[in-house]
């Protein structure tokens, strides 16, 4: 189980919709890494290989997922409402059940987060913790699957028609600065 870290995104700061979406791809591929860990292990021991996966999800949506969020609830969210498109309108009625879908991740992740880490120091879950990560695993699959498709497919898209290239450049700014980039 090999786990490529620092793959390069498809998109950079200067197209941060594009941006946004790859982190969809990868949101997609840490949550399968999690999956498939605890259906080959099932809260047992590991391989190094599976720790090493393990790990590096783990981080991934410690790390990650919170400046994703940021971005979306900071930089873009806001200035759909501030637009008069009736594009973004439309798009705009989706956004507090995404809004409500971020709080219920960060949740589940926390969860996880806490029992990865006993699978890791302990070097196994008890029967009810293997049960618990695999039964949030599958809600966060779910979730996700609603979610990322609703962005992709109609928020960002209705984005893309409403702003205009001087708010796409300041969303992306924002992004990087969360990043700790500076670009020009």
């Amino acid at each position: 189980m090999r786990v490529q870290l620092g793959a390069r995104p498809e998109h950079d700061f200067t197209d941060p919709l594009g941006l946004l979406s790859d982190c969809h791809r990868r949101i997609e591929k840490f949550l399968q890494i999690l999956l498939r860990v605890a259906g080959e292990c099932e809260g047992g021991e590991m391989s190094r290989e599976h720790r090493e996966a393990l790990e590096a999800a783990l981080n991934y949506f410690r790390k990650a997922l919170p400046r994703h969020t940021e971005d979306e609830e900071q930089s873009l969210f806001p200035r759909l409402r501030e637009t008069e498109s009736t594009v973004a309108r439309d798009a705009l009625e989706k956004v507090a059940a995404l809004e409500a879908d971020h709080v219920a991740a960060d949740g589940r992740h926390a969860r996880i987060d806490e029992l990865g880490t006993v699978w890791l120091e302990q070097g196994r879950l008890t029967a009810p913790q293997t049960d618990e990560f695999r039964r949030i695993l599958a809600e966060l699959r779910e979730m996700y699957s609603k979610h990322i498709d609703v962005e992709d497919n109609a928020l960002f898209p209705a984005a893309r028609a409403a702003l205009d290239a001087q708010q796409i450049s300041e969303i992306g700014h924002e992004m990087a600065q969360r990043r700790g980039i500076h670009t020009a």
